[in-house]
């Protein structure tokens, strides 16, 4: 079995990287959320018996994290784990008017509920009722300390099978290999790369630490308020085809990347410009030229991309190690009305572009090991909050499985992550299962009251995206 492994963490042996230390300081908790549908009822008694062979084999959840008093640095304690506290089952009537409505407001309360630190640091939630994109649903909630998202889902890919061959994992998709050319020629590539990478990075960094010491976001509805409680109190999540974003993406030759963060981009300008338009008072309207505006773009650090067996994720000498390997960068925003809706993929292929091409993610999580390692935690916390509150939003996407999969012996129809604790006032995950791409918004709502008005935006940027690629193919057979 995949999860099978001898347990490798051992007390005071296993460095604990920048983020969760920062993920585990006290006032300043992160969690990811997670929301799996599934396309059966779920069965709680499977549940807990898959959860005995498979999480509870893994070190970090059956390990309490101990922060220690001071400066003293924080540590995994292993420690029995008895399954029934980690599996909740609330007694629900399938008959409920709105399930949708009401797992929005169960996943929204469980965000705010306290969380036991004196036992391993996850809980499942096992929903059976009907909703619009799911039979049944498992609610999860993992602190950010045991792991990122790419580990998330590694651990998911783990515990599950092929949904066409119930004894087999999921096969992952393999890396693309580079062609072969002259030696010469991809020699000089080489070298032309590596230029631009020093140039790129030198130019990042220091925007990067200017922002920081100064530059702060014009104030907009999507920034905080006085009222505002600083982090999302609200998660809402909307379904959509994968297949309309590889439409936009196959016809202007980019990335699924730059047509989400096109697409996000587009959402927000015109919710920007709605509220903008119905604003009464002369003094508080603006230009959306006129903004601007930055967003926190989390990387993956590890040498190895792609999602990795958890096994192999586990290997003392694995390119992708299981934890917090992450980075961010500071990303400027296309606020404006463009009449050409694809400008904002195009404004999203050049920022990313450059800041791929630089080391400016690998500089950030440099700088706050540096932080804590030299000046301790509280200057690590408050040099997050600097660079966190200094931007509007955070972006983050997290690709899934290629194929249909099951859980326990439950497939699954879709899978949602979002992350809360941050001190933004609007948080976009989007997460992709086989066909699907799962649009997911934590907003708070003392600033963004109403979040499915944003969440309409950025899905008809997407479908204006693909008929203006529709027009452009019929436009051209004609002629």
């Amino acid at each position: 079995m995949a999860l099978a492994m001898e347990k490798q963490m051992i007390v005071g042996e296993v460095p604990v990287s920048p983020f969760s230390r920062l993920f585990s300081m006290p006032g300043l908790d992160c969690f990811n959320i997670v929301t799996i549908g599934f396309k059966n009822e779920a069965s709680p008694s499977a549940f807990t018996e898959g959860l005995k062979n498979t999480l509870l084999n893994h070190p970090r959840f059956s390990c309490i994290l101990e922060t220690g008093p001071g400066e003293h640095k924080p540590r995994w304690i292993p420690t029995q784990v008895n399954i029934k506290d980690h599996v909740v089952v609330p007694n629900i009537d399938p008959t409920i008017d709105n399930p949708d409505q009401f797992l929005e407001d169960y996943t929204s309360n469980m965000v705010f509920s306290p969380i036991d630190k004196c036992k391993p640091l996850w809980e499942i939630h096992i929903l059976n009722i009907k909703t619009s994109d799911a039979e049944s649903l498992v609610v999860a909630r993992f602190h950010h300390s045991l792991g990122d998202g790419m580990s998330l889902m590694s651990l998911l890919l783990a515990c599950s099978r092929k949904t066409s061959d119930p004894e087999a994992l999921p096969t992952l998709v393999a890396p693309k290999l580079s062609k072969v050319t002259n030696v010469w020629s991809s020699l000089a590539a080489r070298l032309w790369l590596i230029i631009r990478l020093m140039f790129n990075t030198i130019v990042e960094v220091f925007k990067f630490l200017l922002i920081v010491c100064s530059f702060c976001d014009n104030r907009t509805p999507l920034m905080e308020k006085p009222s505002a409680t600083r982090i999302p109190n609200k998660f809402i999540h909307r379904v959509i085809s994968l297949d309309d974003v590889k439409v936009v993406k196959n016809a202007m030759n980019m990335t699924v990347n730059d047509v989400i963060l096109g697409m996000v981009q587009a959402g927000l300008s015109r919710y920007l410009s709605q509220k903008y338009d119905t604003e009464t008072n002369p003094k508080l309207k603006k230009s959306l030229e006129k903004i601007c505006l930055r967003g926190v773009v989390f990387f993956n650090l590890r040498s190895n991309k792609k999602i990795e067996d958890l096994a192999k994720m586990m290997e003392k000498r694995s390119t992708s190690r299981w934890g917090n390997s992450i980075g961010y960068a500071m990303i400027p925003l296309w606020m404006r009305s463009e009449n050409d809706i694809f400008e904002y993929i195009r404004r999203a292929k050049t920022t990313m572009d450059r800041k791929k091409l630089s080391l400016e993610p690998l500089f950030s999580y440099v700088l706050l090991k540096l932080t804590v390692e030299v000046f301790g935690s509280k200057a690590l916390r408050a040099l997050a909050m600097r660079i966190f509150g200094r931007s509007t939003i955070i972006l983050s996407n997290v690709a899934g499985p290629t194929e249909e999969i099951s859980l326990f012996d439950h497939q699954i129809s879709y899978v949602s992550a979002s992350i809360s604790g941050f001190p933004q006032a609007l948080i976009v995950h989007i997460t992709s299962y086989v066909s699907k791409a799962i649009i997911n918004l934590g907003v708070d709502l003392d600033v963004i009251p109403d979040p499915h008005n944003l969440c309409d935006h950025i899905v008809e940027a997407l479908q204006m995206m693909k008929s203006a690629v529709e027009d452009k193919i019929s436009a051209d057979l004609i002629v």
